[in-house]
């Protein structure tokens, strides 16, 4: 019944379109007033306590950088490096569109970002080389995604937050997986294009890339100034956000000359908003986590989990799924605030680490960005380009398809996830 009552009410508000903040907190006050399972007093305390670690910091900070890096003219010297490195291989702009936004995933750590800054470049040259205008849509759509994956995201710090865990170690265990994504989707590229007799049009010329590369070298030093300070001890994921806008200040402002201190206001004033917007939502997802635990709602399902089955892959498979569908209908910061706590302990119990989930749970949702109904790449895709939802999901759908293969993969081999921190680690 309680259950009921918090989430039939939760289903109410979204309906009638009231902020998903809101649609998080009045249930929490709706339930206690028919069932005192907590105190209103302890319930508002956690609103603060939801947010008050020193690592949320990082998020804004990275989203300045990414901001600041994009507007800078970064992303057309990513594209070219990325080009010029390719060269004429079958489908290869369609590789370097992939291959541009894991570049451009490494500074932004935002999945839409990636598509808004990725796809104005390369869907008017992939549509005047031949390739179909809904494909390459729903390509920029799914490789968009790649922004979450690779590191630094977000999402991860959300989950390092909530689960404490190491957001350095993370980013790290990120690394391996987001390779891999890039690689599956420039596979179905491939294939699509030699089907298709679309070829490249330039052939690689080592002189070329490595002028690409050089135009691009303060872009690409980024995520190696980010997880390099952070693996080697010389500062935290925090503090690396903070390190990483300055430096991205500073190449926008005064190396690239592209970003004016007016430009720079402006993008401190709308990360302000968007990360005013996340707390508004990471507070009461706060808040109903500890609600789930004081009910002893995290270890019921744990118990009926492993009432079904004690074997890890089973359990996986049925956790995979599970996030998918969460994917598929919620965003990201609630759905990692809320359902990562209860599915680790899950996890947990079949031997599963929490590194491994927190990548397993990041790649589920970055298929819910080009998954309807929620589907936030898409809709930018479709802002872009005016073109209906339909014909950029269909074309899209092995690129998604590629993208769950990743996810069970990650989530069947540990070592996709843990084997490089492991092997860095020995070093150490």
């Amino acid at each position: 019944m309680d259950l009921l009552i918090l989430f039939g009410s939760m289903v109410v508000f979204f309906a009638i379109g009231v902020p998903i903040g809101i649609c998080l907190i009045f249930p929490c006050f709706i339930l206690l007033f028919f069932n005192q399972v907590t105190s209103a007093s302890f319930l508002a305390q956690s609103f603060y306590t939801g947010v008050a670690s020193s690592s949320m910091i990082a998020l804004p900070f990275f989203m300045i950088c990414g901001n600041i890096m994009d507007k800078g003219g970064i992303s057309k010297r990513l594209v070219n490096a990325a080009n010029n490195c390719i060269g004429g291989i079958t489908g290869s702009l369609g590789m370097v569109t992939i291959l541009a936004c894991m570049l451009f995933g490494a500074v932004s750590g935002s999945a839409v970002a990636t598509v808004a800054a990725i796809g104005a470049i390369m869907l008017p040259e992939m549509v005047r080389n031949g390739y179909d205008k809904y494909y390459a849509t729903g390509l920029v759509a799914v490789a968009g995604g790649l922004g979450i994956i690779v590191p630094p995201s977000y999402p991860m710090v959300i989950y390092g937050v909530t689960n404490n865990e190491s957001i350095g170690d993370l980013f790290i265990a990120g690394i391996v997986p987001a390779l891999l994504v890039g690689g599956l989707l420039m596979i179905v590229n491939y294939i699509y294009c030699r089907k298709h007799g679309i070829k490249g049009e330039n052939h690689f010329e080592l002189k070329v890339a490595l002028k690409g590369f050089w135009d691009a070298k303060w872009a690409l030093f980024m995520p190696v100034i980010i997880l390099g300070g952070i693996y080697a001890g010389i500062f935290t994921a925090t503090e690396a956000s903070v390190v990483a806008t300055v430096y991205g200040i500073i190449i926008g402002c005064f190396v690239y000359k592209e970003v004016t201190f007016k430009e720079l206001w402006g993008q401190f004033k709308s990360t302000a908003t968007f990360s005013g917007g996340m707390m508004w939502t990471v507070a009461p997802a706060t808040a109903i986590g500890l609600i789930f635990a004081y009910m002893g709602i995290n270890k019921a399902i744990a118990a009926f989990f492993l009432g079904i089955t004690t074997n890890t892959y089973v359990v996986m498979l049925l956790v995979t799924v599970i996030l998918f569908f969460i994917g598929m209908f919620m965003q990201t910061t609630p759905a990692i605030v809320i359902f990562s706590p209860v599915l680790l302990n899950v996890a947990k119990a079949v031997g599963v680490s929490s590194l491994q989930f927190g990548i397993v749970m990041t790649l589920a949702l970055a298929i819910g960005f080009c998954t309807p109904p929620v589907c936030a790449n898409v809709f930018v895709a479709q802002s872009m380009t005016g073109m209906p939802m339909d014909k950029i999901v269909k074309p899209a759908i092995p690129f998604i398809a590629v993208l769950i293969l990743a996810l069970i993969l990650v989530a069947f081999i540990p070592g996709l996830s843990t084997g490089l921190l492991g092997i860095l680690n020995s070093f150490k």
